[in-house]
């Protein structure tokens, strides 16, 4: 498969395959929602907790005598039927985590780059860098791309070539702007971007990254 690459300008450069066992397979829709639901079990914290019929304060007497008033028979003033008593079966600090199969994951995130790919939601940009670190300086080049179908506004990923602090902090503060470096990539944050601008180094990266030939060599490594 092969992709135009722009410039900061978004004027067009020159032309980068890719590998289309990264940006060319089927979409498998079962696996990108495991992936994500995997993603957002894990960041959950289960801190949620509440308190039993055992756990309250109050007395354990009964609020008036069990035989002789005509009414129903009554516990303490800790049953959960009462106000103020316990929680019947309420949530308790728990962990929602779980792992997935690597090679489930890798298969996950390529067919969202490979779904990003075929509906040209994908746009690779020559290799740049903030050096000020500033974020109008960021949106500033942001806005230059217009002419390569980019629009800033939109919730956009930025696939970076490594990591690349001064970058990241110039991205910190547009709200509309998620960056991943390429051997970092989220499932949720990149099937969610209704644009993904990569940088021109970390398409390369990608395609050796998730290629055939790496997946063959991680194979060989686990087989050992």
């Amino acid at each position: 498969m092969n992709s135009k690459v722009y410039s900061k300008d978004g004027k067009e450069l020159r032309t980068i395959v890719l590998d289309d066992n990264v940006f060319g397979l089927p979409v498998n829709e079962d696996l990108i929602w495991y992936a994500i639901n995997n993603e957002l079990a894990n960041k959950r914290q289960g801190n949620a907790c509440t308190k039993g019929r055992a756990e309250v304060n109050g007395s354990n007497a009964r609020p008036y005598a069990q035989k002789g008033t005509g009414r129903a028979r009554r516990g303490d003033k800790k049953s959960p039927i009462l106000v103020g008593g316990g929680t019947i079966f309420g949530p308790k600090p728990r962990d929602f985590s779980y792992s997935m199969p690597k090679k489930a994951k890798r298969q996950a995130l390529k067919s969202i780059l490979s779904l990003k790919a075929q509906s040209d939601i994908l746009t690779i940009v020559e290799d740049f860098s903030i050096e000020s670190g500033k974020t109008k300086d960021l949106a500033q080049l942001l806005n230059s791309l217009k002419p390569s179908g980019f629009e800033s506004g939109k919730r956009t990923v930025l696939v970076l070539k490594d990591d690349d602090p001064i970058l990241k902090r110039a991205a910190a503060n547009i709200p509309w702007l998620k960056y991943l470096s390429y051997n970092r990539l989220k499932a949720h944050e990149l099937f969610y971007g209704r644009q993904v601008l990569m940088l021109e180094t970390a398409a390369k990266k990608l395609n050796e990254f998730y290629g055939e030939s790496s997946s063959e060599a991680n194979g060989e490594e686990a087989g050992q």
